[in-house]
This record gives C-alpha cells, structure tokens and sequence, in this order.
C-alpha cells in the first residue's frame, strides 16, 4: 500500500517527524510520500491511507484545507477524521473542554464585532483561535491594555475569534508538557519550554523554535490528558498530542489539544513512530472489515 504523510512545500525539511514515520510504514512493508496538499497533481486516491502531518499553513486559509480534506476522504481513509479535524482547528473547542469538566487555561473568546476586555490578570496571552506554531500569539502585561487592544482588534479585522488566555509563569521554570496519546493510550511525553518573550514580535516562517526535552509526565498529567481525549467528539482519534501546563496551584490544565497535524516527537521515544504505523494500519483494516 502507499501511504501519504501529507505536508506543504515550506514545511519539507522541516518535519523531524517525517522520516521515522515513512520508515516505520515501509518497515512494515508500505511505501510512504510526502505530498504537498496544495499541490493539484497530486491523485489522492492512489493512496491507501493519508496521515496529516505537517500541513503547518492550513491557518491561512481553514475553509480551503476543510474542503481538500473532504475532497481526500472521498477518496481514500483520512487520519485524522473529518470530523476530529473540524473541530479541533478551532481553539474555541476549550470551551467544549471545559464544559465537560475538563480543566483548562481560562479562556476568553472575542469575535469579530465584540468588544475586548482584558483579563485581570498581570500577564495574559493573546492569540488567534485558529492558529499554529505560535502564530499570531502574543504576551502581554497588564499594563499593555491598548496594545492587547489593537493586537486583538488585528486579528478579528483578518476574521480570527482573538482566544485571551493568562500567562501561566509556571511555565518558565516547569515548562508545558506535552503528551502523545495513539487511540487513547498514552505513547510518550516531551517538555516544552516557554516560547512567547515578554513584548516579543510575531513569529517568522511556520514555527517558533522550540526546546523539546523528554519528560515523564505526572500522574495528574496523564489523567487530565486522557479525561481531555476523552471528551473529544466521536471518542479518541487515530493520535492526539495534550498540551499542558501547571496552574499557580500546581495543577495540571489542557493548554490546546493538537489533533489534525501535530508534531509527535518520534525521536524523543524509541519504538513510536511504529506503534502509530501499526494502529493506523489496524484501524484502517478495522474499517475495512466494517
């Protein structure tokens, strides 16, 4: 079978998790390519199984990444699904998190048209609820209320809800955690450290630059981790990676869920990339069958 770890032209290069993924399928006897989603020539139902990966610009235009993923699933399985897609590509799903008991970073959503307000904290983040790689994220003092203002404002005039979220200091020193869970179980975790410097510009290029580390994640990680994958619509998707970060309690909230092109980490666990082959090739017979 070929499998399409689907990507865009500026990303090659660029994914770590690309080569061990393609090795991991072909060592199960498969082919892998990377084909550009933009790309026209691209036949998509050559391919017996397509993974999102690093399609890391959909941001700048959703309803046309929306519509090709719908023309791919058409045509051959997709992973993630459809609907995980939809409703994970829009940070406003936290509420919906929250709503379930999930604990999150307190979240304020302002849409276009609304009035912002700030969030009586010392430090908050704001950034575009429909955002990637940091992105449009911007750190803000209390004191900055008519620059929050503005960069609000900026976003909702590109038609972005603006998501304003306090800034967590915890994560200077403990950093965020990240874990990686395949159809609801937990694969492995890394550390993140703190990406957004106080009055910093906005990001250049499809990323900040980040620094990743191995972790092994608490057990009230692992818990909030898996009460989050559980409250996604339609039960645990293909592969899921939980951003978390420690409250000024110490306790443990979802940051954002990352479910349509996550960066997973394969070199930071031995054997990962493998077991992700092997459950979307598992689910992929599962569907078959049925």
């Amino acid at each position: 079978m070929h499998v399409g770890l689907a990507t865009t032209a500026a990303a090659r290069g660029l994914d770590e998790d690309h080569a061990p993924l393609a090795r991991a399928f072909e060592e199960l006897g498969h082919t892998a390519a990377a084909p550009d989603w933009e790309d026209p020539a691209v036949d998509w139902g050559s391919f017996g199984l397509v993974l999102l990966r690093s399609t890391w610009n959909y941001t700048e235009d959703l309803p046309k990444f929306l519509g090709w993923a719908d023309s791919v699933a058409a045509v051959t399985r997709l992973f993630n699904t459809i609907p995980t897609v939809r409703w994970s590509t829009d940070k406003r799903y936290l509420l919906d998190l929250q709503s379930a008991g999930v604990p999150i970073v307190p979240s304020q959503i302002t849409a276009p048209g609304d009035a912002w307000a700030p969030p009586g904290t010392d430090e908050f983040v704001i950034k575009p609820s429909v955002g990637a790689g940091s992105r449009g994220a911007k750190r803000f003092l209390a004191s900055d209320v008519e620059a929050a203002r503005l960069h609000a404002a900026k976003l909702n005039a590109e038609g972005y809800h603006a998501l304003t979220q306090p800034y967590l200091h915890s994560v200077d020193d403990y950093g965020e955690t990240a874990l990686m869970i395949f159809e609801g179980e937990f694969s492995h975790a890394i550390r993140k450290g703190p990406l957004l410097a106080r009055g910093g510009g906005d990001v250049a290029g499809l990323f900040a630059k980040e620094t990743i580390d191995p972790r092994v994640p608490g057990a009230d990680e692992l818990d909030v981790a898996r009460r989050a994958v559980g409250a996604i619509p339609g039960g645990a998707p293909l592969y899921a990676r939980v951003d978390l970060i420690r409250d000024a309690a110490g306790l443990p909230c979802v940051l954002e869920l990352e479910l349509a092109e996550p960066s997973l980490f394969f070199s930071y666990a031995t054997g990962s990339a493998e077991r992700l082959a092997r459950r979307a090739l598992a689910r992929l017979a599962t569907a078959a069958r049925g």
